[in-house]
């Protein structure tokens, strides 16, 4: 027998399932997130959960879904009063659970653009806060400079009469604000790339500038665009997450399950004030740079080491390539001789032990984190997080073997079959030009790294083409798990 989550269930739940202890018809919602999804409700949004048990109820959220596909969330938001089931669980299994009242209202902007701006510009609105992807942003990882692909944002710089994107419904609220001469907002981006509150200021300003740059200026001089690192393994909802909030008694359409560690860095800059975060565990700070490189180089970086040579070797799970020993292996050489040493130092972190730290976490069957979920656009993910390790190193002129190694594992993946020729469907916005280079690859070698929007002019230097010819030579002659094994 399972009861229906909505508000009117909160005191008949199981006494298992925490739920808000502070009442939601007082919290007012001073953030409105732009892309809620599996992280953002496991993460930022549990945090908020706690600062309204704390008594601070100026803090509620607004969702806002900004992709057509996001109207079914919005639906179960809707019929759910903006509850739903954290499922947390620890390396050993044991799971426990709450029900997050953070979320106080909902938006779906393809369904309601000017709904979404009107919320935006609402002056009681002082976050604004993203979880857009990495590549959501439309900055060139190479350049730096801001040249967007999604055709919404396309639409809304050709000039469509209502924002469809992101960046545009951000513009046109800041537009609104600045006319209004209402204190702006924070933008403050949660996704997993290294300075992202740079990278959401190019991205925001410049979006800006090519309607009015008068009022790019503006945004530059008074729009706070706070940096973070956030970190929580949370894999998308499955059937067997709504079968084990539904065995505890919810009836909970979309559930969310994640690993129990959380961390959450954030930069102390804001527009128009903030929340006391700190006294609910994240760690303000005034630079966030030495905490995100380390996330970014060891843990995301390390799901892409793993990912392509895992799912070449036959493996499906997160957990048992991080129980083999060869890949283990791998992995922490990867860390201790290629990631870190490009690393600053990190107050109060030993990087020892947040790499054996990360294996653990890895390990952890309860999450059944998948390989395919890890390497979901790579050519995205790779420029920000494995890349930089190879520019660093190759600087320094230190080794790069494993990064290769894994840059040559990514083409092998892209041409479509595992060591013992199973499918494999790859996800990716630039999947047909990124496997016509790899497709290439076969005849001129090299011709992989010439990929210009993922590489740039790093495919040119010959110290990584040399190990990546290597690398992809022992791929396609003994298979992953003896290439890996070469090296590990």
């Amino acid at each position: 027998m399972t009861t229906h989550l909505d508000a009117r269930a909160l005191d008949s739940l199981d006494p298992r399932v925490a739920v808000p202890g502070y009442d939601r018809d007082q919290v007012e919602p001073g953030i409105v997130h732009l892309g809620v999804g599996a992280f953002h409700r496991s993460h930022q949004a549990m945090y908020v959960d706690r600062l309204l048990h704390e008594g601070d109820s100026g803090w509620g959220i607004c969702g806002v879904g900004v992709l057509p596909s996001d109207r079914t969330i919005a639906d179960v938001l809707h019929e759910q009063d903006g509850l739903y089931t954290l499922l947390t669980v620890d390396p050993d299994g044991r799971a426990e659970a709450r029900v997050i009242g953070s979320h106080v209202a909902h938006l779906h902007a393809p369904s309601d653009p000017q709904a979404v701006v009107d919320r935006l510009a609402d002056p009681a609105t002082r976050i604004v806060s993203l979880t857009i992807t990495e590549g959501g942003y439309g900055v060139n990882d190479a350049t730096g400079e801001f040249e967007p692909r999604d055709p919404a944002t396309l639409a809304d710089l050709a000039g469509s009469s209502l924002p469809s994107s992101v960046l545009g419904l951000v513009v046109a609220a800041l537009e609104v604000r600045r006319a209004a001469r209402t204190v702006p907002f924070t933008v403050m981006s949660c996704d997993n790339i290294q300075g992202n509150g740079h990278v959401a200021r190019t991205a925001v300003t410049a979006f800006a500038r090519t309607r009015d740059a008068d009022l790019a200026d503006w945004i530059g001089q008074h729009v706070a665009f706070p940096s973070s690192m956030v970190d929580r393994i949370t894999p998308a909802t499955t059937a067997e997450v709504v079968a084990a909030v539904a065995a505890l008694g919810v009836d909970d359409r979309w559930p969310v399950r994640s690993e129990s560690f959380t961390q959450w860095v954030l930069e102390d800059r804001f527009s128009a004030g903030r929340p006391a975060f700190e006294t609910v565990g994240v760690q303000v700070v005034d630079d966030v740079t030495p905490y995100e490189l380390m996330k970014l180089r060891l843990l995301n970086a390390s799901h892409q080491a793993m990912g392509y040579l895992g799912i070449l070797a036959g493996e499906t799970y997160v957990h048992d390539v991080c129980r083999d020993p060869l890949f283990v292996r791998f992995l922490l050489g990867y860390m201790h001789h290629e990631a870190i040493p490009t690393l600053r130092p990190v107050p109060g972190i030993d990087l020892s032990e947040y790499c054996d730290q990360l294996i653990a976490r890895f390990s952890s069957e309860a999450i059944r984190d998948t390989l395919g979920r890890q390497v979901i656009d790579a050519s995205d993910r790779i420029p920000k997080f494995l890349l930089p390790v190879v520019r660093a190193q190759l600087a320094a002129g230190r080794e790069i073997t494993r990064c290769a190694l894994v840059l040559a594992a990514w083409c092998r993946y892209l041409e479509g079959t595992t060591d013992a020729g199973l499918t494999i469907t790859a996800e990716d916005k630039r999947l047909s030009e990124i496997r016509a280079f790899a497709e290439a690859e076969k005849s001129s070698p090299g011709a992989f790294l010439t990929y210009e929007p993922v590489f740039g002019d790093l495919g040119s230097n010959p110290v990584l083409r040399d190990a990546f010819g290597a690398a992809r030579t022992s791929l396609a002659h003994d298979g992953a798990r003896a290439a890996t094994a070469a090296l590990a």
